[in-house]
């Protein structure tokens, strides 16, 4: 498909070929910010999701006091 596409866009006027160009580029330099976004976003996930299952299981454990919020 994009063979196919290229091969359309080389029929078109210099100026048009140059403006698909340019669009195309931006494309992919902000897929590629939303990937990397994206993959830090998930690291932390699981950093969160680590911690809340660690939280759990020392609540199982017996290992939490019951306290309010902000209490010492």
């Amino acid at each position: 498909m994009l063979q196919k596409a290229f091969t359309e866009i080389q029929k078109l006027p210099d100026f048009l070929q140059d403006e698909l160009a340019q669009q195309l580029l931006e494309d992919i330099e902000s897929e590629l910010k939303w990937q990397k976004s994206f993959s830090k976003e998930d690291v932390e996930l699981v950093a969160l999701l680590t911690m809340a299952q660690e939280v759990l299981i020392e609540e199982q454990e017996g290992r939490t006091e019951d306290k309010g919020f902000g209490e010492e």
